[in-house]
């Protein structure tokens, strides 16, 4: 068991690593220019993107696990059809999302955080990031129906095609032709068409399990209310963290200025990276727990969660620690503005103050979604971002704490939602499958 969530595991946590280089390489390279402004632009479309990814994890972490299921009990027909709706929902989703944020991308921005001075960049990194919507759609959803497929190398390959053209155009684009901001958000459209051009030829090429096929395109209620149901915990995570996101932004311009935005923004980018292989694990587990509960297989399953736990927790602890002692050489990596940095090291030391504790979410999370029990995986992707974080945003600066209030309402949240998500876990799941029997031999 432990072997099957290492090899899924290995290439999801490299692919979400080299993923999220897609928008960290933009602001590192961002921070490069005078000043922090461009920079503090893309912190303010970031809420943005956060809401476009999650409506590309509403169609495929919702289809994906159900294909697991389907493929355990021997359903490919069924399987194949549920990736074929989820298919259809991304073009839907990415066509009305492109036409929304073009026609109010100005008072979104206001809405989020911007200032004149700050709104010019983040306009233009994403008046063209917008265009490239369906792609992000296309290559983010339907990706994870080559991990469920067991084909998780090739998964990380998807990804890694994306990276590799926008680490090289992005330098191109930003210096080489003088575009800045604009250059920052062309070099991502690009690099995430390749991704999607290669997801597309491998689900219609020879080697897939689960193909797709024009015949399993057309929408049925009931499959869709299945995906939507089960994706539904992906999605509210990315809505409630872009929520987070942009009380943060708007609470830090109205208490300190553009230059905590821009603290925030590195922030984020650092939380990023190190969550990966966090998320990388656990979205790992998920194809393997799925099929192994379809199956009726309820004792590797307890094995999985054993070790998706130990080993998930382990990286936390150990990153937490880098984190605390080393804030200011990972602050540089994305900007080396004397003022940036002098707030940004108190700042990483209360945000990051419980970061191992984010793990514990992420478990509990993962299992969830993994055995298709989607009421209780939406209730705590709501719990720690939208009942804790975002209250505790506007509460904590009110009463005198300031800047420092809204980077504490994080380390809060990850305490009391991470415990919340991963004790229910172990009590209504964990604990009453150690008395179900296997259903099929092993």
């Amino acid at each position: 068991m432990a072997r099957n969530i290492i090899y899924m595991a290995v290439p999801m946590t490299v692919a979400q690593l080299i993923n999220i280089l897609y928008n960290v390489v933009d602001r590192m390279y961002l921070g490069r220019l005078p000043g922090h402004l461009a920079m503090t632009g893309l912190g303010l479309c970031l809420p943005i993107i956060s809401i476009l990814m999650g409506f590309a994890n509403l169609c495929g972490m919702g289809g994906a696990p159900l294909c697991s299921i389907c493929r355990g009990r021997g359903e490919q027909e069924e399987a194949e059809h549920i990736m074929g709706n989820s298919f259809t929902l991304l073009l839907l989703f990415g066509t009305a999302l492109t036409v929304l944020c073009l026609a109010f991308r100005r008072p979104i921005l206001y809405l989020f955080g911007a200032s004149d001075v700050t709104f010019p960049y983040a306009n233009d990194y994403l008046t063209i990031y917008i265009l490239g919507t369906l792609f992000v759609m296309i290559g983010l959803g339907m990706n994870p129906f080559i991990n469920a497929q067991g084909f998780s190398r090739m998964g990380m390959v998807t990804v890694a095609v994306g990276a590799v053209v926008n680490i090289v155009l992005d330098p191109i684009f930003i210096f080489g032709l003088n575009m800045g901001v604009r250059g920052a958000a062309l070099a991502p459209v690009l690099s995430q068409a390749c991704s999607a051009l290669w997801v597309l030829k491998f689900l219609t090429g020879k080697r897939a399990i689960l193909k797709l096929r024009l015949s399993a395109l057309k929408l049925r209620i009931d499959r869709v209310k299945r995906i939507l149901s089960l994706g539904a915990s992906g999605f509210a995570m990315s809505m409630t963290n872009s929520l987070a996101q942009v009380l943060c932004n708007a609470t830090l311009e109205a208490y300190s200025g553009d230059l905590y935005v821009g603290v925030m923004t590195v922030v984020n980018s650092v939380r990023e990276v190190i969550t990966m292989p966090v998320q990388g694990i656990t979205n790992g587990c998920q194809p393997v727990l799925g099929y192994n509960y379809g199956a009726g297989l309820y004792r590797r399953v307890r094995q999985g969660i054993r070790f998706t736990t130990v080993l998930t927790v382990s990286y936390s602890v150990a990153i937490w620690v880098v984190v605390m002692l080393l804030p200011e050489p990972l602050i540089r990596i994305f900007n080396n503005e004397p003022d940036l940095i002098a707030a940004g090291i108190p700042a990483f030391h209360i945000y990051f103050a419980t970061f191992f504790c984010m793990a514990f979410q992420f478990i509990g999370q993962s299992v969830f979604v993994g055995l298709g029990r989607s009421k209780s995986a939406i209730f705590f992707s709501l719990l720690r971002k939208a009942f804790i974080v975002a209250p505790l945003t506007l509460i904590l600066p009110a009463v005198g704490l300031g800047a420092g209030g809204v980077f504490l309402a994080e380390p809060i949240s990850n305490v009391l939602g991470g415990l919340a998500c991963i004790l229910t876990m172990y009590v209504t799941v964990y604990r009453p499958m150690g008395h179900m029997p296997d259903q099929t031999a092993e």
